[in-house]
């Protein structure tokens, strides 16, 4: 996958597999990529990801054409603004509750009136190497935008969500979504009707579908609703998971 066709490829529906990435280190991206994903999310909202480690990363994804997704902190454009003018090829912006803001968070996102302003020496544009129309162009066709669904009032507004120009994506926030309705854990009917609900959305609007799972087992049981992205863990719990397998494999308690 490259970051040129990841638009392509989501918004075709074609299954795509990556992790959020919490540790700002360049070192862990590296290996992330080696992997063999398709993508990797930076969760700058949960993380502790500055300008400084989002540029390093952004670097390393662009030097290699590999699609880097960011998830931003808030809705702000200068935070989107700031992710994809360092190479990101997208971002996730969470708490995306109705159309008029999923249309800000999508202006925000792209060159033209109302939205990013023009910018031709970042390094998503080449760092000056490319011209103006060329950019413009590319803003607009290369560009992802993934709109988290995490609240009762997105849920109900997620047809709107969805077919606003310029959102490719829904995501529904399994968690989060389940701390707003009240609930403990995510097992509750309202959730998988939630997720069936926006699945119906994102279809309808010939745009990608995206999740949360821990793993590839709980994957499956969600793709009957059309889940096609599928951010799997982080990097945090596959190290975990497999140093816990190791110890438990050769001295187990």
């Amino acid at each position: 996958m490259r970051h040129t066709t990841f638009r392509r490829a989501l918004r075709g529906g074609e299954p795509l597999v990556g992790t959020f990435m919490k540790t700002p280190a360049l070192d862990v991206l590296e290996v992330l990529i080696h992997a063999g994903l398709d993508f990797v999310c930076l969760d700058a909202e949960h993380g502790p990801f500055d300008r400084a480690a989002i540029n390093a990363c952004g670097a390393l994804a662009r030097a290699t054409g590999f699609p880097l997704l960011v998830r931003v902190p808030s809705a702000a454009p200068d935070h989107i603004g700031a992710a994809l003018d360092m190479g990101a090829t997208g971002v996730v912006v969470p708490h995306v509750t109705d159309a008029a803001m999923a249309a800000r968070v999508a202006r925000a996102a792209r060159f033209g009136p109302d939205g990013r302003g023009f910018a031709g020496s970042t390094r998503w544009a080449g760092l000056g190497g490319t011209n103006m129309a060329d950019l413009l162009a590319r803003s607009e066709h290369e560009t992802v935008v993934i709109a988290q669904i995490e609240d009762p009032d997105a849920v109900a507004a997620a047809p709107a969500i969805a077919a606003t120009d310029g959102i490719d994506a829904l995501f529904l926030g399994p968690a989060d979504l389940s701390v707003a309705l009240g609930k403990t854990d995510q097992s509750s009917p309202e959730l998988h009707d939630a997720f069936a609900r926006v699945g119906q959305a994102a279809k309808a609007a010939g745009k990608g579908y995206a999740t949360f799972v821990t793993d590839a087992p709980a994957g499956h049981a969600l793709a009957k609703h059309g889940v096609n992205l599928w951010f799997v863990a982080s990097e945090q719990a596959w190290i975990i998971a497999g140093a816990r397998a190791a110890k438990a494999g050769l001295a187990p308690d």
